[in-house]
């Protein structure tokens, strides 16, 4: 028997990235896993991990409070993970409405389905390293202002600043998660750098750099995110009311991300860089410093980028005529 042994868990997002991962790493230890599910898209990574017949699936929306309470109550659920979001910054940007719909109003009636439903004892809700905006000084530490100023930044400060205001107002058990750029098997959003790039170079196909490759990021394993978002829950009353950063402490330029993925992959290909204007809202250099989350609750990265990428790649060959 672990913590999560039979308890009921609802995960919004589910049917997403992390949300799958998170949803995968629940079920594996016993869990009762209730999902949320928007749209049928086809490629779903709930399937793509053969997890929908081991979950309950709801049809149905973040902006549907009456639904999200029904649910909260029928399942009895415990323990909410809340990832459902659109996650694209170029669709933000194209659709701001729509996203600040999801992210924002989505958002705010699940914290008060939360707030009223008296089974609820742990929600982990997802912000972003892209919340903080600008900074002139990295690493992003907790106490940074959270500058986020174009439509996706924007909808995550609002996301983890209402979840919190919950915590401190009504005392609602739940913390925010700030991580920084999420990789591994079963990425379906293949405007990202790294499903793109892996799926290029598994065809023979130089991969497209818009930038001229010198932006810094730092990428984080799908599952020590996972780990993350758990280890969060299982201590929410040390973390109740606060936002914890996740990452790894490596930083990359977007050009030796690249280079490393054709190298993994044993390919000898030469990126193309196409020095385009960037996207509004992106940032030069985006890392965080994770010393909270460490000396708080033990939490560190376990899975190097170069082993990432490795697992990665070797999924994606596995898996590419799906996607």
């Amino acid at each position: 028997m672990n913590f999560w042994t039979n308890r009921n868990v609802f995960v919004t997002g589910a049917t997403g990235f992390v949300g799958a991962h998170i949803t995968r790493m629940l079920v594996e230890q016993g869990a009762h896993v209730v999902c949320l599910q928007r749209d049928a898209v086809r490629a779903n990574a709930l399937d793509f991990f053969d997890l929908r017949r081991q979950t309950t699936v709801i049809q149905g929306s973040l902006e549907d409070y009456a639904l999200l309470e029904r649910l909260l109550n029928e399942y009895e659920i415990e323990a909410v993970f809340h990832l459902g979001a659109q996650a694209i910054v170029g669709a933000a940007n194209r659709s701001p409405l729509s996203t600040f719909e999801t992210n924002i109003r989505g958002t705010y009636f699940l914290m008060e389905a939360c707030r009223v439903t008296k089974s609820v004892q742990r929600i982990v809700v997802a912000s972003s390293d892209k919340a903080y905006g600008t900074h002139e000084h990295l690493p992003y530490t907790e106490d940074n202002a959270l500058n986020g100023l174009f439509p996706y930044d924007a909808s995550k400060v609002c996301t983890d600043v209402i979840a919190r205001s919950y915590a401190h107002a009504y005392n609602v058990p739940v913390a925010v998660t700030r991580f920084a750029n999420v990789y591994g098997p079963g990425d379906m959003n293949l405007s990202r750098v790294v499903p793109g790039t892996i799926l290029s170079v598994l065809k023979n196909e130089a991969p497209i750099i818009r930038s001229d490759g010198t932006p810094i990021r730092e990428f984080v394993y799908v599952d020590d995110v996972a780990r993350g978002y758990l280890l969060l829950a299982e201590n929410i009353e040390a973390a109740k009311g606060e936002a914890f950063n996740f990452g790894t402490g490596e930083q990359v330029q977007m050009l030796d991300l690249v280079e490393r993925i054709i190298r993994l992959a044993g390919k000898s290909l030469e990126p193309k860089v196409m020095l385009q204007a960037k996207i509004a809202g992106e940032i030069d250099a985006q890392y965080l410093s994770a010393a909270k989350v460490k000396a708080r609750f033990g939490w560190k990265a376990e899975v190097s980028l170069d082993e990432g990428l490795r697992r990665t790649i070797e999924w994606y060959q596995g898996y590419r005529g799906s996607v």
